[in-house]
């Protein structure tokens, strides 16, 4: 009975001790996570020099599209795409929305049709240049949409990718960083005047936490929707029979749609190790993909894999700007510090070029004339 009442006076202890220190430990716990998240979200803008490499890749891609598909951009999307019945009856849902539709309007008329590629072409240099980025971008959207799903039979995910990215991306400060924008901005930091010279300006109007908050919590979206589309698809292929046997890759690059290089594809394919790992290695690496970043021994290399899977895509099945932007969204999740250290070293590498050049040069002449005195000396 002794030890029986110690044991009991010893739990009552250990618990009245628990509802004592537990609550205010807890709530203490509490605040020190609202007070880090707070801080993250008002302190500054994240990912800035992320988001700017997101804008330029996705200038890149919508240019790079235009330009592939200008010799082909009345049979794709003017008068001759009549014969697919999408310019009478659309079939994607933006087609039939009154906001969207103004593409089809122009698609019978093949002038209109070019002068729109090419002012198009200038819309997207200047999201990659970031001149009026912020005022560009989302005319650049609106035009982009009712142009890009105009043919059913044009485009892809990553179209759709594309699309919900730069939607997000309105809300970023996505020119704060190597664009015109910024430039104006440093000139301007101290600009008086009302709120729409303040704006044409680049001067700040509204306060810094707030736009910070604004500017993080668009951030966060892109991320969560990248994190949804490399789980959701990696389940999705997780349940099909190829993938679970790990030859899911050789069926799409043996096909005329997904495989320009037949020779390559016939090289990679004969490896059945090869297959095998792009097959289950892409389902793993989507799936830890969210996971792996929250530590930097394995965000490193997860970036690193996931950029090399889109080169891959790129290159074996002719997809490059898909490619480049899923790679844009990628950007976002490499530090700021890692995007300055990197435009730092590239700097430095232009300004030691010529010396590098030069100094090889001034060895041969000096090489030369040694080689000159010794003839002359053997001569004599």
């Amino acid at each position: 009975m002794n030890i029986a009442s110690k044991v009991l006076t010893a739990i009552a202890r250990i618990w009245s001790a628990f509802w004592r220190e537990g609550p205010p430990y807890f709530l203490n716990v509490c605040k020190n996570v609202v007070a880090t998240v707070e801080g993250w979200l008002y302190d500054q803008k994240r990912a800035l020099y992320g988001i700017a490499v997101a804008r330029i890749l996705f200038g890149s891609a919508a240019l790079g599209l235009l330009l592939t598909n200008f010799n082909t951009r009345l049979y794709t999307y003017g008068s001759g795409a009549a014969w697919s019945g999408q310019l009478e009856e659309p079939i994607s849902s933006f087609g039939k929305s009154g906001f969207f539709d103004f593409f089809f309007s122009i698609a019978k008329n093949d002038t209109s049709v070019t002068i729109f590629f090419l002012m198009m072409m200038v819309l997207a240099v200047t999201l990659i240049i970031g001149y009026r980025a912020r005022i560009l971008l989302p005319i650049f959207l609106w035009l982009w949409i009712g142009f890009i799903e105009t043919p059913f039979f044009g485009s892809d995910q990553g179209d759709n990718a594309m699309r919900i990215a730069m939607f997000l991306m309105m809300f970023t400060d996505h020119s704060a960083r190597w664009s015109l924008d910024a430039r104006r901005r440093a000139r301007n930091a101290d600009f008086s005047g009302n709120v729409f010279q303040k704006l044409w300006n680049g001067a700040h109007v509204l306060p810094a936490p707030l736009t910070a908050l604004w500017h993080n919590l668009a951030i966060i979206a892109l991320a969560c929707q990248v994190f949804m589309i490399y789980v959701s698809g990696a389940l999705f292929k997780s349940t099909g029979e190829p993938w679970q046997e790990g030859t899911a890759v050789y069926g799409p690059l043996h096909t005329m749609r997904f495989g320009p290089w037949p020779e390559i594809s016939e090289l990679i394919t004969t490896m059945g190790w090869s297959v095998a790992i792009a097959s289950i290695g892409s389902i793993i690496l989507q799936v830890s993909f969210p996971g792996a970043l929250l530590f930097r021994w394995t965000r490193i290399p997860v970036l690193f894999a996931m950029v090399s899977f889109h080169i891959g895509i790129a290159i074996l099945m002719g997809l490059p700007w898909f490619s480049l932007a899923m790679v844009g969204v990628d950007a976002i999740f490499i530090r700021d510090v890692t995007w300055s250290r990197l435009a730092n070293w590239f700097k430095k590498a232009a300004k030691d070029a010529p010396a590098d050049v030069a100094a090889p040069e001034m060895k041969t002449v000096v090489g030369d004339k040694r080689n000159e005195e010794l003839h002359e000396k053997v001569s004599v």
